[in-house]
Order: structure tokens, then sequence, then C-alpha cells
């Protein structure tokens, strides 16, 4: 289906037309004659579905037909990067109108809250904001609330597993019960089916089953113990000379400065992002290496969603995500468009089990591999629950050129 099917004005239509938009995503399809409609939404969609566009459009649409004299929109994100890109998106869908917007998040100077609040205070359509940051402005009495007529909660669930459930609460409990609000999702657990029944009136639905992970990633996985992690890593890394653009995710900060540390003893150009940085230092090291300036970056899950950086080659798992679906969220940084690339996982002992549920989720086993004989042996892989998902493979030496590892569980 078209935007113009949808039924958008000529005035969004024409933004979209210099953007190259014309056909929508099943989510935009799914979520804009809602919107469009009026009615409360519960949406789940992963990252890359079309999702911000999906409730983005449709509220542009209106705003660009209405007389504004006070914010109108209202956004919620759970970090500060997700917000920078967002407003990106509404600058250029907007780009025929005269609708105004302003990023709120927090780890600048006090240089960032002084040209926030000027904005605020001149005027602004749209907020897109972290729920701390929000909740900093509207106690101080720098945003008016009494003017938002939609609202709407992006990477709810994200928000939730960070903490902001509290936050979120006090914020809505300031703005108009007269309003529209869309509830947006990657995964769609209890907590936001709670989520919602307090805050959204009487909702439309609408669940976009998650994708699997390109078939274009190449997806392996070695078995490890802690020990043998990081000259893995070293390794797997200098063995690739042709792979300019890499990320590493670790579940912890911790890990970071270590993993780090090593790479650059070792000669690799990295650095790291995580919530520690302040916001300039974030933006300056995610400018580095979206333009190849910086070889590797050692990430958290914060860039592991609704970040787009492109001609990713390789994703390295230096641990297995908790959620499964969070590993689907962080190798899908790479192979984006036509593009291919590879994903590796390191596989310690006490991570097994939850690697098992990821090759549950994606309906696939993926191939094991030992380390490299110089690093020793490697764990025995055993999971509680055999999973049949077609011929299995012995995990083998040093990439596949050695002896099966026949300690597999079988």
């Amino acid at each position: 289906m078209t935007f113009k099917e949808l039924g958008f004005s000529e005035l969004i239509l024409e933004s979209l037309f210099y953007m190259g938009f014309e056909k929508a995503t099943p989510i935009q399809e799914q979520a804009v004659p809602e919107i469009f409609a009026g009615h409360d939404l519960l949406a789940s969609a992963q990252t890359g579905t079309g999702k911000t566009a999906a409730f983005m459009l449709p509220i542009l649409d209106k705003l660009s037909q209405m007389k504004r004299d006070k914010t109108t929109a209202l956004i919620i994100v759970p970090t500060r990067e997700l917000a920078l890109q967002i407003d990106q998106q509404i600058q250029a869908f907007s780009y025929t109108t005269n609708i105004s917007s302003i990023p709120l998040y927090g780890g600048g100077d006090g240089q960032d809250w002084e040209t926030q609040k000027k904005a605020l205070k001149s005027g602004v359509d749209i907020v897109v904001a972290t729920p701390g940051k929000l909740t900093s402005f509207i106690n101080n009495k720098y945003l008016d609330c009494d003017g938002i007529k939609y609202l709407i909660l992006d990477e709810a669930d994200r928000m939730l597993d960070i903490g902001f459930y509290d936050d979120i609460i006090a914020i809505i409990k300031k703005l108009p019960k007269d309003r529209q609000t869309l509830l947006f999702s990657a995964t769609m657990p209890n907590k936001i089916v709670k989520l919602s029944s307090e805050i959204l009136n009487n909702p439309k639905q609408i669940r976009i089953a998650m994708s699997k992970p390109n078939a274009k990633i190449l997806q392996a996985a070695y078995l490890v113990y802690d020990s043998q992690k990081v000259a893995l890593l070293t390794k797997l890394i200098k063995d690739k000379p042709k792979y300019k653009s890499i990320i590493i995710f670790s579940s912890t900060k911790k890990n970071i400065s270590i993993i780090i540390g090593e790479l650059k003893r070792q000669g690799i150009k990295a650095s790291g992002i995580s919530s520690n940085l302040d916001q300039k230092e974030r933006e300056k090291i995610m400018l580095e290496f979206r333009a190849k300036n910086i070889r590797v970056l050692v990430a958290t899950d914060v860039i592991s969603r609704g970040i787009d950086v492109k001609d990713i080659d390789l994703v390295i798992n230096y641990d297995v995500p908790r959620d499964a679906e969070d590993y689907v969220h962080r190798i899908g940084r790479t192979a984006r468009a036509a593009a291919s690339g590879v994903a590796i996982t390191l596989i310690n002992e006490d991570d097994m089990n939850y690697f098992g549920n990821i090759e549950k989720l994606i309906e696939k086993e993926i191939y094991k591999m030992s380390v490299p004989e110089e690093l020793g042996e490697s764990p025995e892989y055993n999971t509680r629950k055999r999973r049949n998902f077609g011929s299995r493979k012995p995990a083998q030496r040093g990439g596949g050129k050695g002896r099966p590892n026949n300690n597999r569980r079988r």
C-alpha cells in the first residue's frame, strides 16, 4: 500500500516524495489508519520495521492541519540516542511544514539545559524526551503540558527494563486526560500489558511478529571459558583485516573498559560507549564510528535498538544476552539494506541455557566452534532441554580447521 492510499495530505506526501518513500511497511499499513481514526494504540514491532514513521507521520499530518499555540505532541523514549534519532526523523518528515520539535535528554552540560529551556519557552510543537529529563522540565514548570493532545511511548519495554515505570506514571498524571495515547514496544511482556491497561483507553492492538534474523547474516558461536574471551576476541578481529566496521556488545559497562584496553594494546583502534559517558562524548564517538575513523565500537545494549549505523561488517556478542529477543536486535545492526554481515557469539558455561532460548526463538541451531587450540580446551555444550531444528553439526577446533569437539551433547 502506498502512503497516498493511506490518506496523507499533500504536504506530508511531498516530504515523503523528497525522501524517496512511497510504499508503507506492514506496521505502517496497520497503525496509520487507527491513528488517523483517533484510537489509542498498543503496538508491538521490532526495530527496523518502520515504526517511527508509523506513529510520527499521522501525528505530523494532524498537526499540520490544526492551530498550534502550545506543545501538542509528547514522545517519551528510553535513551538519549533514540530521542535524537526520532527528532532528526521528525525534521525530515516535516520538511515541507512549519512544525517544530526538540529533544530533551540528560547527560550534557549546563549549556544543553539552557538551550533546551530557551527552546521550550519560545514554543515548540513536539517534544521528544527521556523520562528523567522530561520530569525535571515539568517540575520546574518549563514545559506546559496543558496542550498535549498526543502522547507516544516508544520502546516502552526498554523503559520498563531500565526502571522508568514510576516516572512514566507520574508524567502521565500531569497530562490532559483527553488525549490520544500510542504505546509502541519491541516486545509484549506482561508488564507492558499491565502498563497499557493503566494508560490506554480501549486501545486497538497491533502485533507484527518478530522477524527472524536476516538470512544474509552468517551466525556462529564459540564455546569459551571467561578467561579465554579477551584473547579470542582480539584474534577474531586481527584475523579479519577486511572488516572495517565492528560492534562488540557487552551486557556490562565494567567489561567495556577491559575489552577496549586489550584491543588498544593489540594495536586495534577501538572506543566504547555506555551510559557512563555524557551526551557530547557519545555523539562524538558515534560520529567517528559512522565515518569509519573508529574500527571497533564496544557498547552496551544502549545502541542495540533504534540506532541506524550502515555497513557494519561484524557483530560480536561478548556475552549472551539474557533476553533472547535482544540477540535479534543486536545482530540486526549488521546486514542492513542489501549488505551481508557476520554475527559471532561467545558462550560460556553460565550462558548456555540462554543461548538455547535464542535458538528456540529464531528456530535455528547456530553453528558452534571450540576455541583455537592455542587458547586451550572449550567447555562442553550442554543445555537442560534438547531442541530439534534439523541436522546437527559438530563444533570444530579453530573455526573448523581441526578435529571435531565430540563433547557436545547429542
